[in-house]
């Protein structure tokens, strides 16, 4: 069995799984796995902030409208599903006092010697600010090195997109290097920052009760 499918009892540790949820200035966060039915809110939220969320996003080739549009919604959550009941994602939407506000995606697992993924996400332009980002990723590493059982995650940031570096480096992610015309953004190869951060690094206290310590977070 390759490293990518070698999970214990042939299940994906930490899945499914909610989440929080964490009170922050913006309201109440929490994570749960994406649903068929989220395909109208997810499209009019995708479609409305598209001049916002664009720059940060892999070049959509078939045009933003269609990649976004309500119809386009099912294949992209069954592709989510698909992946997380073969052990190589952790999809979460983001809500925020209940109301879908974005997503949370832990991908490219890699179980064996290495226990490794990258995490990305998006929040609603009119969530942005508010701890809601900050709260959910906190959310998601301390449940991946908990139950999922993972070692090591990346992220990679464009470097002028100040608020994820803000998001980051709050959560404690530290930069790893720069990866030169590493993904097609916004029509063109675009330079990323490498952010990791490992399970010690997390460790003992975990990423939420750290933030709440620091009051950026609160336990609901």
């Amino acid at each position: 069995m390759g490293a990518g499918l070698a999970w214990e009892g042939g299940r994906h540790p930490g899945w499914p799984a909610r989440l929080g949820p964490l009170r922050v200035d913006a309201g109440l966060v929490a994570l749960r796995p994406p649903k068929l039915f989220d395909a109208t809110t997810w499209s009019r939220i995708r479609m409305r902030d598209q001049s916002y969320l664009e720059n940060w996003e892999p070049t959509a080739v078939d045009g933003w409208p269609e990649r976004n549009a309500a119809m386009s919604w099912p294949a992209q959550w069954s592709s989510l599903r698909s992946l997380a009941r073969r052990g190589q994602a952790l999809p979460f939407v983001i809500t925020v006092d209940g109301d879908l506000a974005g997503q949370i995606t832990v991908g490219n697992i890699v179980r064996g010697a290495l226990r490794s993924a990258w995490v990305g996400y998006w929040v609603a332009a009119d969530r942005a600010r508010g701890g809601v980002a900050t709260a959910a990723l906190a959310l998601v590493v301390d449940h991946c090195f908990g139950d999922a059982g993972l070692h090591r995650l990346e992220a990679t940031v464009r470097p002028e997109n100040a608020a994820s570096l803000r998001v980051l480096a709050k959560v404690g992610f530290r930069e790893e290097g720069l990866f030169r015309r590493y993904l097609d953004v916004a029509g063109d190869w675009r330079d990323h920052l490498c952010f990791a951060m490992t399970s010690e690094e997390a460790s003992p206290e975990g990423l939420v009760r750290r933030l709440a310590a620091q009051g950026h977070v609160r336990t609901a």
